[in-house]
């Protein structure tokens, strides 16, 4: 199997596997490879590396810090990779082994690798072995089920596994225990891994019926997962066994046979066990730690005495790795949703706003807040992209809305509000406030005004046909700030007139301007900013004309822009490497 190593000939070495499909490769713990990097110069999701019966091929997926095969930047397009190159994944770097022989000890696959990427003073790699190519058929290790006959004494043991002496039993058993591990081991859906554990039992013990039951963390009491019987016509359900002793073992914390429990004492009273001639029955904890989970019940309806000490034995240790796959699948599960929860904070809030919600800033309470609200808008966009295939037009506004907002409303301390089409709504002053929001929105904007210029020259450059200008609008005054919806949905949003203001004047700039209101010019007014005041504007929903000022960005000399877009914003928001603006190209 192909791998890729980071770090080879060294004793951090390490190797990845490359499965077979799309391998996708970032620092998000949702990744086929996650890889971690103090740098943080890898993406989210940063790259992909597809492993087809064509060969093996990269592409990046709009990584912030770009993908290289042998330092050459890929660009748009998916790259054939060959045994030994360098993938270069931001500042990550990983070599590719794409080389295999045959062992002349077996018929195990054995990958060599290649002497370059060794390092003489580490010790040699002889051999190469894939865990995979090592495993074995459990079907192998195990025996036909054969019933005894009714009214016949039972066999001595229900596990499935050959008559032999001792020893070789004994290691059939941790044999057919390492499979079931292995088949456990990788992540699964939570909700189908207790029906994919009782059919693992099924395959290696002569039961009549189990059920696994797990512990509801609301309600503290066992609540049926999965069940099945041996008899395919049955038709009883979830009430089958007895909770007198599923309820005895989650207490008690230990595994129990009832050898004949139509005359065990203690579950004498249970109704499940008169009513359905329950003769034996085996029950043991699912404890991954100290406290048990849950539990794995199965029993026996032809014989009383049918289970043995071994037979428990067994069941406990292959309940023990249930146990450990189901808290690893809920942790998975658990990881996944952090991650989608993070990713939402990520997207919505700069970094120094999503650190202060981890540290367990209440996003629900409804809070009155003064904000500097910044509304953008391409100009003529309907009639721009009318022509244009709908993909063509998510993937320009993709383009778009990563440069303006994650390359500057975030570097500089603003929280993005929504996308609604081609426009942006981004506030300052929720829901973390600083003195200076009002003039880093500013700022903001004027660096939106440059970057536009920026881009709309990258684009006459590569031959495309796309030359748009932006209009912007800043409005200053007071919100309700809270989140909406649920409790369990983060949708946090700004409510009041000071947000359709912003809008409305937004809408009354032109193409390339930015206009700003009376309340915003007097939080700026300090900082002599190029600013023209403008006949009062008829808006929409106000009775009263409004003042605006229209911010000449294109004035500002360049040592001043310098100053504007980076020192400042080095300063008091964030580094300056996050930061992508070539401002000194800009001459007047």
């Amino acid at each position: 199997m192909p791998y890729i190593i980071q770090k080879f000939g060294t004793p951090d070495e390490r190797v990845c596997d490359l499965r077979q499909g799309i391998n996708t490769i970032g620092r998000g713990l949702d990744n086929s490879i996650v890889v971690e990097d103090d740098a943080r110069s890898l993406s989210r999701h940063h790259a992909e590396i597809e492993l087809t019966d064509k060969g093996i091929f990269v592409s990046d997926l709009n990584s912030s810090n770009g993908t290289f095969v042998n330092q050459s930047k890929i660009i748009h397009q998916k790259l054939k990779l060959n045994n030994g190159d360098l993938v270069q994944f931001g500042s990550v770097l990983f070599r590719l082994v794409d080389e295999f022989t045959v062992s002349s000890s077996g018929s195990h696959p054995v990958a060599t690798v290649p002497h370059q990427i060794l390092n003489p003073l580490s010790p040699s790699i002889l051999i190469r072995v894939s865990p995979e190519k090592s495993r074995v058929n459990m079907q192998d290790l195990l025996q036909p089920p054969k019933r005894s006959p009714q009214g016949s004494s039972p066999q001595r043991s229900v596990l499935l596994i050959p008559d032999t002496d001792q020893s070789q039993r004994a290691s059939a058993k941790l044999r057919v225990l390492l499979e079931v591990s292995q088949e456990l081991a990788s992540p699964e859906t939570y909700s189908a891994l207790p029906e994919k554990i009782l059919e693992l039992l099924f395959k290696i013990m002569l039961v009549d019926r189990a059920v696994l039951l797990l512990v509801d963390e609301k309600t503290g009491q066992l609540e049926p997962k999965a069940y099945k019987f041996s008899n395919p016509n049955s038709t009883a359900d979830f009430d089958f066994y007895s909770r007198k002793i599923t309820n005895f073992v989650l207490d008690q914390g230990d595994a129990i046979i009832s050898d004949d429990t139509s005359v065990d004492d203690r579950f004498d009273s249970s109704q499940s066990i008169i009513r359905q001639s329950i003769q034996a029955a085996m029950c043991t904890p699912l404890k991954p730690r100290d406290q048990a989970i849950g539990v794995l019940y199965v029993d026996n309806l032809s014989h009383g005495h049918a289970y043995q000490k071994e037979d428990l034995e067994f069941l406990s240790s292959l309940a023990n790795q249930a146990a450990i796959a189901i808290e690893n699948a809920n942790l998975y599960r658990n990881m996944k949703s952090e991650t989608i929860r993070r990713t939402k904070l990520e997207r919505f809030f700069p970094a120094a706003v999503s650190q202060k919600i981890e540290e367990g800033w209440d996003l629900n309470r409804i809070v009155e807040t003064e904000v500097t609200a910044l509304f953008s808008d391409i100009s003529g966009f309907t009639e721009m992209t009318s022509q244009m295939q709908p993909r063509k037009v998510l993937e320009f506004l993709n383009e778009y809305f990563k440069v303006m907002v994650e390359n500057i409303v975030f570097p500089f301390g603003g929280t993005l509000e929504k996308y609604i089409a081609d426009a942006l709504l981004a506030v300052w002053g929720s829901p973390y406030q600083k003195e200076d929001d009002a003039i880093m929105a500013v700022k903001a904007a004027i660096a939106m005004q440059w970057a536009m210029s920026e881009l709309n020259e990258e684009w006459a450059k590569q031959g495309r046909d796309l030359q748009i200008h932006i209009h912007i609008g800043l409005n200053t005054g007071m919100v309700a700030a809270g989140n909406i919806g649920s409790e369990n949905l983060i949708q946090y949003t700004n409510i009041g007139d000071t947000m359709n203001v912003a809008s409305r004047i937004c809408t009354a700039a032109q193409a390339g301007d930015i206009f700003i209101s009376e309340s915003t010019m007097t939080h700026v007014s300090q900082f002599n900013l190029p600013l023209e005041r403008l006949e009062p504007i008829k808006v929409k929903g106000k009775e009263e004309p409004l003042q605006l000022y229209r911010v000449h960005w294109e004035n500002i000399d360049v040592k001043e822009r310098i100053k504007l877009l980076g020192t400042e914003v080095k300063s008091s928001h964030t580094q300056p490497s996050t930061l992508r603006l070539d401002i000194e190209t800009h001459t007047e």
